[in-house]
């Protein structure tokens, strides 16, 4: 039988490479100068959810029906950060003239708008969001990021139904 990590190294595995992510987030925001977009900036509040629920698995190293509750967990959080790039990269293949109107930043929004709205503002997305700022192998950031989140969740998921260690 192959090797199999344990769950409690497994989460932490998934911790660190959420921390990556977030880590390579940054270096492109404070590093190369690209700044988030609002899709961005949920993108990143999912990867630190995800990140720290899985880290308080690994540190917790929880026996019975404990490491289920940390696993379904943070699968709401990479589902949450998989419907928000989702949302990013659909915004960036729509074509011009359907793309929204850029409008005021994120700062703006939360500061005379209630979050409930300032949340469905965000979805609705801008133009700013539509924008490609960089890619990889024919794949935008946000492309990279949907990756990094089904990756993230799907072996989540397969934490959540796996057998004993």
């Amino acid at each position: 039988m192959p090797w199999v990590p344990s769950r409690r190294l497994l989460f932490l595995l998934l911790a660190l490479t959420a921390g990556l992510g977030m880590a390579f987030a940054l270096y492109l925001q404070h590093g190369l100068g690209l700044e988030p977009c609002p899709l961005c900036v949920f993108q990143r509040v999912a990867l630190i959810a995800f990140g720290v629920i899985t880290l308080l698995a690994a540190l917790h190293g929880p026996t019975g029906w404990g490491h289920q509750i940390y696993a379904a967990i943070a699968i709401l959080a990479g589902m949450a950060g998989i419907a928000v790039a989702g949302r990013h990269v659909w915004l960036q293949h729509l074509p011009p003239e359907q793309v929204p109107a850029c409008g005021p930043g994120l700062d703006y929004w939360m500061e005379v708008f209630p979050l409930q709205d300032v949340i469905r503002q965000v979805f609705q997305g801008s133009g700013e969001c539509a924008v490609i700022d960089g890619a990889w192998l024919g794949i935008s950031l946000p492309g990279w990021t949907l990756l990094l989140f089904v990756g993230l969740t799907s072996v989540t998921l397969w934490q959540l139904v796996r057998r004993k260690d």
